[in-house]
């Protein structure tokens, strides 16, 4: 749906709220509400909601990676995997001794 057409008033909403739930619903769309002219809320379908915020979380964690790579705050990819492995046999060495 084009923006121009996923505005609709209050009043929109309260005469078609069950229409409105469903076609947003079903088509996976976000429509803006507005109230005296003035664009106020937006309807969103739970789904592409999720997916939203799932997109502004790994944003958050690229720009806080690049902060931390500016900052000099990293590790070379051969310390890495060394510090992996290192864990992955302390984590074998102390469940193998809670079995025993």
């Amino acid at each position: 749906m084009k923006l121009s057409q996923a505005i609709k008033p209050i009043s929109f909403l309260k005469a078609h709220a069950s229409e409105v739930i469903r076609d947003v619903a079903a088509n996976q769309e976000t429509l803006i509400i507005t109230h005296n002219g003035e664009a106020k809320v937006i309807l969103q379908d739970i789904k592409v909601y999720e997916k939203t915020q799932e997109s502004i979380a790994l944003l958050k964690m690229l720009a806080l990676s690049g902060n931390e790579i500016k900052n000099g705050n990293y590790a070379s990819l051969d310390k890495s995997f060394e510090n992996v492995k290192k864990r992955i046999s302390e984590f074998k060495h102390d469940h193998s001794e809670i079995q025993s």
